[in-house]
């Protein structure tokens, strides 16, 4: 029997040949997709979705967020990433106590989930609260606890224990929506002898690695101080670069360090309007992508930000690459589209799994409305899907074959209890620096 059966949608299926129904069906049943196509039998479903002028298409994939930031959204503004990171959010962060990420991390999945994303790849501190709201919540979600030891071997030991723990206790958790990676911070927060462990750890367990790099050029000459090398040349010196490795950023990449990460299959994840936002440079998208590396999309955290909406991250990453390249060409929008979707899945080992809408893969799906003044009128809906629409215009959710928003209501989360909380939490931290 089908539990769910969406009719008559624009369906942007993402697949092998990027193929486009302009008026179909999807059968849903459990967690999976089982057809694709058009008038599908409606017998015997559950529940039927009505997907006229509505565009269809695979959840959208936040590669690099740090979930509970958004408490500190709009707090440090206009600065630069040493000063931003240094004077404003490491103080607010010494504070964090574990409920408050947890009422964070519950704040972030309700914008998500209200602005398309189904799954996302986080890297921060008391996941085993954040794993905690992605199972209320219904998301699916790729974890890393941030690893900062700072070449102190003591505090090395403790926090690769508390990666590992995560990785144990939490690998294939809610129904398998959540998986888990290492998460050394960066090759300047972190020693060789720190990311050697991690690369070890990673491969024991089967699982990859989320790792900031070479976001600014601050970062780039404090790691060539450091050890003479470039953070991807430190990194391929150490074995370190595989691909399972998830790059965050990647704004200061040369010929050579692009070579590498090419070689290597590591994933790159581009952060446009936080790496806009903290004046950290321009990634090379178009000469990775030209190179058929797989870049994928993430927001990073709302501090950086502010907002977790992948949609306005699509348009950013188009646009950003046109005016850094001079060429309207580059980035076009299903190449964004690429990103937030098949290629994120990519980036976190789960291609086989989401990305796209195919028989087979499990059902995170998205209805965004399409009868609004700003979307008409409609020529070409992935341009569209880019250029014109925002998170708001997001109607409907499915993850792993449950409905999470319906018509714009969430169901599976208090929003006003949440809304409340963050409020309150995000005032408590403030007033404690």
């Amino acid at each position: 029997m089908t539990d769910i059966l969406i009719k008559n949608g624009y369906i942007l299926t993402m697949n092998e040949d990027r193929e486009i129904i302009k008026k179909g069906d999807i059968a849903i049943e459990g967690d999976q997709i089982t057809d694709i196509g058009e008038d599908l039998e409606k017998n015997n479903s559950e529940k039927a979705i009505d997907a006229r002028n509505k565009a269809v298409l695979p959840g959208l994939i936040n590669a690099h967020t740090h979930l509970s930031m958004v408490l500190f959204r709009g707090v440090a503004d206009d600065l630069d990433l040493q000063t931003w990171l240094e004077e404003k959010i490491w103080p607010l962060e010494a504070n964090l106590e574990s409920e408050d990420v947890y009422i964070g991390a519950l704040l972030g999945c309700l914008e998500m989930i209200k602005s398309g994303t189904t799954c996302f790849a986080d890297l921060y501190f008391f996941m085993d609260r954040v794993a905690e709201a992605v199972e209320k919540s219904g998301l699916r979600a790729n974890l890393a606890y941030g690893i900062i030891e700072q070449n102190d071997p003591e505090k090395r030991k403790k926090e690769l224990e508390v990666g590992k723990k995560l990785v144990k206790d939490l690998e294939g958790a809610a129904d398998g929506r959540i998986s888990t990676m290492f998460g050394p911070h960066s090759t300047y927060t972190c020693s060789v002898d720190c990311l050697k462990e991690v690369r070890e750890l990673a491969d024991k367990h089967d699982v990859g690695i989320h790792i900031h790099l070479s976001e600014n050029e601050r970062e780039v000459e404090d790691v060539v101080d450091m050890y003479d090398k470039r953070p991807p040349e430190l990194l391929d010196s150490i074995d370190f670069l595989a691909s399972d490795v998830l790059a965050a950023h990647c704004t200061c990449l040369n010929e050579h360090e692009i070579d590498l990460l090419q070689r290597n299959n590591v994933k790159p994840v581009h952060n446009p309007v936080s790496n806009m936002k903290l004046g950290s440079g321009i990634a090379p998208v178009p000469e990775l992508l030209s190179r058929n590396v797989p870049v994928s999309l993430g927001t990073d955290g709302a501090a950086s930000n502010n907002s977790l909406d992948m949609f306005d991250e699509l348009k950013f990453a188009a646009l950003l690459s046109k005016i850094g390249k001079k060429d309207p060409t580059v980035v076009p929008a299903r190449k964004a589209l690429e990103t937030a979707t098949i290629h994120g899945a990519e980036a976190i080992g789960r291609e086989n799994e989401i990305g796209s809408l195919e028989p087979g893969k499990k059902a995170d799906i998205i209805l965004v409305d399409m009868k609004k003044p700003h979307l008409t009128p409609i020529f070409n809906i992935e341009s569209h899907l880019v250029y014109s629409c925002n998170g708001s215009d997001v109607d409907s959710v499915i993850v792993n074959g449950e409905i999470l928003m319906n018509n714009r209501e969430i169901l599976t989360l208090d929003e006003e209890k949440i809304l409340k909380d963050g409020q309150k939490t995000a005032e408590k931290l403030a007033e404690k620096v």
